[in-house]
């Protein structure tokens, strides 16, 4: 018998929850409750010089006012390095991971990555070079191990992260923990089953089931929805001051966000409260109606703040 489904939402409190953070809420929540599984919160504050003071209790204070439930209390990654040392340290043992004393600028010459970013050349993989001090922790990968996933939106996505990505960071020169490490213990550890989110992450799963393997955890399923985009077609966000959701118009969001995602919203709910928006939209969902897009365009309402 398969596992009982364990979904999960993870913002990063670096400003208010926008549109295009509450479809993938949306998608994961609905996901979850669907298939009468278990969602949980995860404050993604890893990172914790992009942490916003108050944007924790900003984001909690919008999703209750949207009419999120979560099971159990709220899991912080700042208060888990223990956890990731301890991955750290089994991949060490490993022979799984290296020291590396390379810069950013160093490296930023290199082949880039599907994502942009500089594939590492692997300059010191087999030891430091002389008079190098160790600056970051990379995972090793290997050149002809081609990792696939079925997305159940996105299709069929394979990669050769050794030759396409190379040996990526799993503690950064600043000391913090990377994405990646954190996120694949953290999945692991809180018992998640699958994971729904925006199409932006989808260049790091194949990186992450790599990482899984490494560490002997188990994959979950994926589903990548389409990310919300503005006119000029970047990913709404933060930087490109996309307006947070306002708790006084939560309803309309909801239905937003429902036909963002292709589900039909019938009239009988427009106008409703987000109580019972939940109840039918639950009742309702449709993943199989979700566009297979990694990105969508949407209005000004949702994509620029007010001045």
């Amino acid at each position: 018998m398969p596992p009982a489904y364990v979904g999960r939402f993870a913002p990063s409190p670096t400003g208010p929850l926008h549109f295009g953070s509450l479809v993938a809420a949306v998608g994961s929540y609905l996901e979850a409750r669907r298939r009468g599984g278990r969602w949980l919160l995860r404050i993604e504050d890893v990172d914790r010089p992009r942490a916003v003071p108050g944007g924790e209790q900003t984001i909690l204070g919008q999703l209750e006012a949207l009419g999120f439930e979560w099971d159990g209390e709220v899991w912080h990654q700042s208060a888990r390095d223990e956890h990731y040392a301890a991955a750290l340290d089994r991949l060490r043992q490993g022979g799984r991971s290296f020291d590396c004393g390379c810069t950013r600028r160093e490296i930023a010459d290199s082949t880039p990555a599907p994502d942009g970013a500089p594939r590492y050349p692997g300059t010191c993989r087999d030891g430091l070079p002389p008079g190098r001090r160790a600056r970051t922790v990379r995972l090793k990968t290997e050149t002809g191990v081609c990792i696939c996933f079925d997305d159940r939106v996105q299709g069929r996505i394979c990669e050769d992260v050794g030759a396409e990505v190379g040996d990526f960071v799993l503690k950064r020169a600043d000391g913090l923990f990377a994405y990646q490490l954190a996120v694949v213990v953290d999945d692991a550890a809180s018992g998640v089953t699958d994971v729904v989110r925006g199409a932006d992450l989808i260049d790091s799963t194949c990186r992450q089931i790599w990482l899984q393997r490494c560490l002997g955890l188990p994959t979950p399923g994926y589903l990548h929805l389409p990310v919300a985009i503005d006119g000029h077609g970047n990913k709404l966000s933060k930087q490109t001051r996309a307006r947070g959701i306002d708790p006084a118009r939560s309803a309309a969001a909801l239905l937003a966000a429902l036909q963002f995602l292709g589900q039909r919203v019938s009239s009988e709910i427009v106008g409703a409260p987000p109580a019972t928006i939940w109840r039918w939209a639950i009742d309702q969902w449709r993943p199989a109606a979700i566009p297979s897009r990694r990105a969508i365009a949407v209005g000004a309402e949702f994509s620029e703040e007010t001045t």
